[in-house]
């Protein structure tokens, strides 16, 4: 399903060929730093730079023989090179190719995705701004509470989703980085220089301590904050599920010409797009736990995390470029019944306001808990057609305490408003 979604940029930087093409960069800049610092020929930089070239059929056809994809990779490389081919990878182990490559590969998947998710707070900040005013019934745990507008109700998400996108941006800068240090770290065949000149030359900064590879905490902050992000997005899609139950239908997801919601219901226009955005959010869950079991490897290095962030770091990134993409459509084409919201706000025959008849109450010298006791027995004893303000009215207990223009004041909904619309500017 994600494939056919996806941005075609963003599955191409995990493409096989994308991935040795990194490689190859890393074995480049290597090479040209090397020749720079006398420690191999120029003619074999040169050469490396010009005719490095790799074939993905021919790499797989060595790592049969070897078993090892990097060996395989080097030697394909080197093939095509000719004599300077052995410079190639010069004091180098696999994973300093790997981790490099992999941060290259990172990055460029962290701008594709930050060009989506600006396309997103875009779309959310155009719809609070519209519905500041549009007022609506909220709800705690699945009960109407007080009056909200549908914009604070976004604007909330939009707070939630721009957090998030911190989140992603800090941890894609913690994952810009090069490691060059050898096997175990120790910089005993190249040097420190060497890994501080490539990684400038890549516009990466050098690991502080390594072992073998890049430690997998920067790669475990990666995808949880992805997992974050999935998860933010996840609580959006179950507001907008809820909300176009049929029994609430206060929005609805966009309807295309031809599109049909169900084999054998007609009338069916089902959230499949929030629906599709919860499902994926389960997945980078998952995958949150499987990048925080990559954390702990054996002494300097061992390769159990190597098959996992194979599967995790491709599927986490496309899921979630395609769960912000279809959530910008989904926001952008939704559309919002305010008829209905004012008839839900209705149907809660006045108590959505019984706060505001609580505190006025108390404003006017009655004890919390008297006042509380009042409001109570009215809300829960309104029968069909009954409001909660006319049951005021009526009772000699507390309609004394007040008046018309007070229960108009409440019952309005005006304060809501207002309230909302000043804490609103902080949201823009």
């Amino acid at each position: 399903m994600i494939e056919r979604y996806t941005r075609p940029e963003m599955g191409i930087i995990w493409d096989i060929d994308h991935r040795f093409g990194k490689m190859l960069e890393v074995e480049v800049a290597l090479a040209q730093v090397q020749a720079q610092m006398g420690m191999i020929p120029k003619a074999a930089a040169k050469a490396i730079a010009e005719k490095g070239r790799f074939s993905a059929k021919r790499i797989a056809e060595i790592e049969k023989l070897t078993k090892h994809d990097v060996i395989a990779f080097v030697s394909n490389v080197a093939e095509n090179v000719g004599p300077h081919g052995k410079y190639i990878h010069f004091g180098l182990t696999s994973s300093d190719v790997l981790d490099t490559a992999f941060s290259l590969q990172v990055r460029e998947a962290g701008e594709v995705l930050a060009s989506g998710m600006k396309s997103l707070e875009r779309a959310l900040v155009k719809i609070a701004k519209k519905h500041q005013d549009t007022l609506c019934a909220g709800r705690t745990h699945g009960m109407f509470a007080e009056p909200t507008t549908f914009g604070f109700k976004i604007l909330g998400f939009l707070a939630e989703f721009r957090r998030n996108q911190d989140r992603v941006n800090r941890a894609l800068a913690q994952m810009n980085i090069c490691k060059l240090s050898g096997a175990v770290g120790t910089y005993s065949s190249l040097g420190v220089g060497v890994e501080k000149k490539v990684a400038k030359k890549l516009k990466l900064r050098s690991e502080t301590i390594a072992t073998q590879v890049i430690p997998r905490d920067r790669h475990a902050e990666m995808i949880l904050s992805l997992a974050m992000l999935m998860s933010g997005l996840e609580r959006l899609a179950i507001e907008l599920r809820h909300l176009q139950r049929s029994d609430v239908a206060e929005v609805t997801e966009g309807f295309s010409k031809g599109q049909k919601g169900s084999s054998a219901m007609p009338h069916k226009k089902n959230p499949i797009s929030a629906e599709n955005i919860t499902g994926l959010s389960r997945l980078l869950k998952g995958y949150a736990f499987s990048a925080l079991e990559n954390i702990a490897l054996w002494h300097e290095r061992d390769i159990s995390h190597s098959s996992v962030e194979r599967v995790i770091f491709p599927d986490a990134f496309i899921a979630t470029d395609y769960a912000v993409s279809r959530m910008t459509t989904l926001i952008n084409g939704l559309e919002i019944n305010k008829k209905r919201m004012m008839e839900n706000i209705e149907s809660s025959q006045g108590q959505l306001f019984s706060s505001h008849v609580l505190l006025a109450l108390v404003a006017k010298g009655l004890s919390r808990e008297t006042a509380y006791s009042h409001v109570q027995r009215l809300s829960h004893s309104l029968g069909r057609g009954d409001q909660l303000r006319e049951k005021i009215v009526e009772d000699s207990e507390i309609s004394k305490y007040l008046n018309t223009k007070e229960l108009d004041d409440i019952f309005s909904g005006k304060k809501h408003k207002k309230s909302i619309k000043s804490v609103m500017k902080r949201g823009f």
